[in-house]
């Protein structure tokens, strides 16, 4: 039977040190360029993985390439670890947002989104108040309502409807379609006087350029549908770092016994 050759392993981890590097400068880079808190969340984890990558790798390229069975045995130990927490965060991206998505509106361009569609886990993470409040500030230091006006203003009001809006532009820059308030401008609409609205959005929309929307359950559901496409993004690139993995660790493993048979054969 035909062993497994060390090179081989020593050449794929050499291959995940250089990735490495540029995954660290990046979230380097990312950390030096942020302005609010909403380009602030990204680089620890990348800046984390990258020194992850970096340390596993040198570890595995080592073991392999010197015959260093404790480093070889503990590289495959914490790469069989960290596939296993990478499956565990598979399943829990999946079961997490299996549920929610924008509703489809008759003669709209857009859709509009509500809280209650969204898995109980992700709306608690909004419900709660010092959390939505960082987020709040986070979106409205952003200028995306800013950016809206400034896209739009031009548009008459079937124009507007048959806008393509982002999830964020239409949950957080404009009131509800169920309030049935006057079109003026993207930003600016007239309500109607002595009418009851059964959508507590109503009542929170303001046409004040720092209020608008940002505290309406709309708002909350647009970007827990933004959180649910990144996730759903990361998950495929998680599937294939996991298949990855998982060739580096099975050739890993015959490198491990080749070392081993190695140092019997020694004695």
């Amino acid at each position: 039977m035909v062993r497994c050759s060390n090179s081989l392993i020593g050449t794929l981890n050499f291959l995940t040190f250089l990735l490495s590097i540029p995954v660290l400068f990046t979230g380097i880079w990312l950390s030096k360029q942020a302005h609010t808190e909403c380009d602030r969340w990204l680089e620890r984890p990348i800046i984390a993985f990258g020194v992850f990558l970096l340390l596993i790798s040198l570890a595995g390229l080592i073991g392999a390439c010197c015959h260093v069975r404790w480093l070889l045995w503990l590289y495959l130990v914490v790469m069989f670890m960290f596939i296993l927490l990478l499956s565990a965060f598979s399943i829990f991206v999946f079961v997490v947002t299996i549920k929610g998505d924008g509703e489809e509106l008759s003669g709209k361009g857009y859709k509009e989104y509500r809280l209650g569609n969204y898995s109980i886990m992700l709306q608690n993470r909004v419900n709660n108040p010092v959390a939505w409040n960082r987020m709040k500030s986070c979106l409205q230091s952003s200028q995306i309502c800013f950016q809206f006006q400034k896209q739009y203003v031009k548009d008459n009001v079937h124009q507007f409807y048959n806008e393509k809006l982002s999830a964020l532009q239409s949950g957080c820059c404009k009131p509800s379609n169920d309030c049935g308030f006057t079109y003026q401008s993207p930003t600016r609409w007239m309500k109607t006087g002595n009418v009851t609205h059964s959508n507590p959005d109503c009542d929170a929309w303001s046409n004040d350029p720092n209020i608008m929307c940002f505290n309406c359950q709309s708002c909350k559901a647009a970007l827990l549908q933004n959180t649910k496409t990144d996730w759903r993004n990361v998950s495929i690139v998680n599937a294939i770092i996991l298949i990855f993995l998982s060739i580096v660790y099975s050739i890993g493993c015959c490198a491990f016994r080749n070392i081993k048979k190695d140092n019997w054969k020694g004695y």
